[in-house]
């Protein structure tokens, strides 16, 4: 299993409206994360915006690839989309860069 980090980055004013969306995610959009390998996901964010991801996967790269056929999660994603900077005219989705594990207690 990978673990995977990722950052980032909601918009400060949306930041609210953000949470409340992630207390009742779709129960669809999560019957197709685990369906597509995700596993132990969470997200975790500052007060100004800063979101980091984590999440347990065999592939991260086949995790976002079998994500990104879904229909559920075009919708998610294009909802979402407006909560977030510099995405550049992407999904969030396609902005999960993963970052370096450094250290890992076990």
């Amino acid at each position: 299993m990978t673990r995977v980090g990722f950052l980032l980055k909601v918009k400060e004013e949306k930041i609210e409206e953000y949470k409340e969306y992630h207390k009742t995610v779709w129960p669809e959009m999560l019957d197709a994360l685990r369906a597509a390998g995700w596993h132990n996901y969470s997200l975790f964010m500052r007060p100004d915006g800063l979101l980091f991801g984590y999440v347990e996967t065999p592939d991260f790269e086949q995790a976002l690839t079998k994500m990104a056929q879904t229909d559920v999660n075009r919708r998610w994603q294009t909802l979402m989309a407006p909560y977030f900077e510099g995405l550049g005219g992407k999904h969030a989705d396609e902005n999960m860069i993963q970052l370096e594990e450094v250290f890992h207690l076990d």
